[in-house]
């Protein structure tokens, strides 16, 4: 439960607590009032062992009356009593929280201490060596997946609706593709990468008249003059389709097709007019501002986000589906190489450095800042009644040992004004 500083409080612990200072306390001032009782029962009697004991006791009183004061000091006047520089945590928590504020920054925020403790924890080893495990890795990616999957889900359509409408579409309006477009196509056309998708054409083009043969040479009859015979027109058709094929697969297994070659000449002449040629620039942002502008765009995309949210879900939520089963290879897959390459190890270990310190240099003084600004909100006595029952008892041993070693000291004094005449 909360306590009046907003800190965690355990009722039965504090119970606990004030039950072991007040014995502590009764502790302490009873050997105060034993030393008391002693010192009045060989008062007068200055020579031999009850001299000693006398001068023990005597100052035993005093040890144990200067460490009462100082102890509660810290925490109250004493006796009720405004004496200067006491009630030192209720007067002073502001600078205790300054202090604090200091001691963390200095000793723990520095970067030098943050690189080198996170070196020597070696993180990367530590993670890779957790994720090697079959359990870990399974465990690592169920709670990726699942916490994935949630969050597509609890994303509104309405936002993603708002997002496309409001920030994706004016931005590809606003700004020029052209020659974006033209220097995509240009590197695409160089590197060959459109070869496939010719590739895919022609067979998906082939494979189209094979299957659709008859529709196909209905449609070059319905061209054909009515004057010519059915019998010219169906071999007519027959050959043209027999051809089409034939050049189909003529341009499919020749890489230096004249077909080929000038539809690498088009791509090239289109890529380097988009770039450079103001004509063609102007027409690809018209035709991209109709495309953009088009009511479909927006319901075209948001069923695209649909589909693509509905099969990643999906995927994500089955446990012994493909997703994961894949994701957990590739994690233990990566903690064995992490484990095996120390080099690679050592440089993930010194980019985790690096954010640590960057964080620490960007926002340490905003983490430090917390403890102060959280002292300063807190009330005086009540700071005071949390830390004395937090260390009030441990505090109670100064006043035990002052009276103890005040009584040794007295005895020492004793014994030496003894020896001197």
């Amino acid at each position: 439960m909360s306590g009046p500083l907003g800190l965690m409080v355990d009722p039965a612990l504090d119970a606990q607590r004030r039950h072991d200072l007040r014995r502590m306390r009764m502790v302490a001032t009873g050997l105060l009032v034993l030393a008391a009782v002693v010192y009045l029962l060989t008062r007068g009697d200055q020579t031999g062992i009850l001299g000693f004991v006398n001068a023990g006791a005597e100052a035993s009183m005093v040890g144990a009356c200067a460490d009462w004061f100082a102890v509660t000091a810290l925490f109250r006047h004493p006796l009720g009593l405004p004496i200067p520089h006491t009630a030192l945590i209720p007067r002073k928590k502001e600078m205790i929280g300054r202090s604090l504020e200091e001691f963390v920054a200095e000793n723990f925020m520095r970067p030098e201490i943050i690189r080198e403790r996170v070196l020597d924890a070696e993180p990367t080893r530590r993670v890779a060596a957790w994720a090697s495990s079959p359990g870990h890795a399974k465990r690592l990616v169920d709670e990726v997946a699942t916490v994935t999957a949630h969050v597509l889900q609890r994303i509104p359509d309405a936002d993603i609706r708002a997002v496309i409408e409001q920030a994706v579409i004016p931005r590809l309006k606003a700004e020029p593709v052209s020659e974006l477009a033209g220097g995509l196509l240009d590197q695409v056309v160089r590197d060959d990468a459109h070869r496939g998708l010719v590739d895919l054409v022609l067979d998906e083009s082939r494979a189209w008249l094979v299957e659709n043969e008859d529709l196909f040479e209905a449609l070059i009859i319905q061209r054909a003059p009515l004057w010519v015979p059915d019998a010219v027109n169906d071999l007519v058709a027959r050959k043209v389709h027999t051809e089409a094929l034939k050049w189909l697969a003529d341009i499919r297994a020749d890489p230096h097709h004249s077909v080929r070659i000038a539809l690498d000449k088009l791509l090239v002449d289109l890529a380097d007019n988009l770039q450079h040629d103001p004509v063609t620039q102007a027409k690809a942002e018209r035709l991209k501002e109709r495309i953009l502008s088009h009511p479909q765009v927006p319901a075209t995309a948001m069923s695209l986000w649909v589909s693509f949210r509905g099969v990643a879900v999906a995927s994500l939520e089955d446990a012994d589906g493909p997703v994961r089963a894949r994701g957990v290879r590739e994690v233990q897959a990566l903690a064995r190489r992490l484990l095996a390459d120390r080099g690679l190890r050592d440089r993930i270990d010194a980019r985790v450095c690096d954010a640590a310190v960057y964080a620490v240099e960007r926002y340490g003084t905003e983490l430090t800042q917390v403890i102060s600004h959280t002292i300063d909100r807190w009330d005086g006595q009540e700071t005071a009644e949390r830390v004395e029952l937090q260390v009030g008892r441990d505090l109670q041993f100064i006043r035990i040992n002052g009276t103890l070693v005040g009584g040794l000291i007295g005895m020492l004094i004793h014994a030496f004004s003894l020896l001197i005449p």
